[in-house]
């Protein structure tokens, strides 16, 4: 009798548990319909990697919110919240959107 446990394999740790209508939408979501998940349980996952100076801002921010705004909120939302308002620029102004100009270094 072995005394390993049997666990699931990545396939099963990683299949998607709900239809997701966002990956069957056709085309771009319209700036004027753009806005962040907000606070809801997510399916999908990415790793982004920051710098300890990005990584202590951000936190700061978080603090910021919380006692300036009394908004308990995570840092997985304010990074929606960031994706959300930077996409629906980028939608709008294309070219000259923040986006674009500081990706450009203009």
């Amino acid at each position: 009798m072995t005394r390993r446990a049997s666990l699931p394999g990545a396939a099963e740790l990683f299949r998607p548990t709900m239809p997701s209508p966002a990956l069957d939408t056709p085309g771009p979501i319209p700036a004027v319909e753009r806005k962040s998940s907000g606070r809801q349980r997510h399916e999908t996952k990415i790793t982004v990697y920051l710098s300890d100076e990005e990584l202590l801002a951000l936190e700061q921010a978080r603090l910021q919110l919380r006692a300036a705004h009394g908004l308990g909120i995570d840092r997985g939302r304010i990074v929606r919240e960031a994706i959300a308002v930077l996409l629906a620029d980028f939608e709008d102004r294309g070219e000259t959107s923040a986006l674009v100009t500081r990706l450009t270094g203009n």
